[in-house]
């Protein structure tokens, strides 16, 4: 059986972008329409909350004491000791109307990162390649960017648009993180449940949230369903594997959009999970800023 236990029982309205920090053994994970992000040590004690003033949706270790920040304006470097931002890098800063969402470090330490309506509007978000200074627009008219994550090798990416419940796959230079050629379909419509965010393992597989449909979802490198994981909420959002072994699995969760017999129903919506996973999985490598 597997064991799936709560990491942190505070809810989040829509908790995304969960992480792990080996240079000092810090979880995290944002809850983004309050603007809100959580840090947590595994090894034990109180989460931390810090309020972020803006909406915000994932993190990248840049180094022992700073993390880069994707908020709705942009990538903030942010000092951990102190908590203070500053902007490094403006991403669509000049549009009201959109915020960051999904994202993921290539295995070159760049970020890709991708925005989105902040009501969902058809085509309103991107996904960006961000390194060292350079930011380059990749993808545009996709309406929820989701599932960017990476081969173990660096030679593939993986995105989806949870409006077209289609995940692809894309070839990419190992040394860059950049794209070579042209996206594929990799997933569509797999029962049901939409492709939210996705993290893969040390094998290649594919580990998706599956928002709507309460469950991990794991895939072979050939797009076969291979692994099951249920959950007790409705919209899981995110996975991402923990410790300095990697074999564990912190998964984010929303309560958004549920109505009150909803939010009875299922008590635990919103909050942070922790899954005990037999195999090894991968951790993000840190940005290069």
């Amino acid at each position: 059986m597997t064991k799936i236990s709560i990491f942190h029982d505070e809810p989040c309205e829509l908790g995304e972008g969960p992480g792990f920090d080996p240079l000092t053994n810090t979880v995290w994970w944002f809850d983004i329409l309050a603007g809100r992000l959580f840090e947590k040590p595994l090894a034990g004690g109180e989460a931390r909350m810090h309020s972020l003033g803006q909406m915000a949706s994932a993190l990248a270790v840049v180094d022992k004491e700073r993390q880069l920040v994707l908020a709705e304006t942009g990538l903030f470097v942010r000092d951990r000791s102190t908590g203070h931002t500053m902007m490094h890098q403006p991403i669509e800063a000049d549009n009201p109307a959109t915020r960051s969402n999904d994202a993921r470090v290539h295995p070159a330490g760049a970020f890709w990162v991708s925005t989105m309506g902040k009501k969902a509007e058809p085509g309103a978000g991107a996904i960006y390649w961000y390194r060292e200074g350079e930011l380059r627009k990749l993808y545009g008219n996709i309406s929820i960017a989701n599932s960017i994550c990476f081969a173990p090798d660096g030679r593939a990416a993986y995105f989806a648009d949870l409006a077209l419940n289609i995940v692809w796959r894309v070839n990419t230079d190992p040394e860059t993180g950049l794209p070579n050629g042209e996206p594929n379909e990799f997933l569509k419509n797999t029962g049901s449940g939409g492709f939210d965010g996705s993290v893969v393992d040390a094998d290649g597989n594919l580990w998706n949230a599956s928002w709507g449909g309460s469950r991990i979802d794991v895939f072979a490198p050939s797009g076969n369903r291979i692994r099951t994981i249920e959950l007790p909420i409705p919209q899981p959002t995110c996975p991402a594997f923990i410790g300095t072994d990697s074999a564990s699995l912190i998964v984010t969760s929303a309560y958004a959009a549920m109505d009150e017999a909803s939010r009875l129903a299922y008590p635990d919506a919103g909050k942070t999970f922790r899954i005990e996973i037999a195999g090894k999985g991968r951790l993000d490598p840190q940005v290069r800023i």
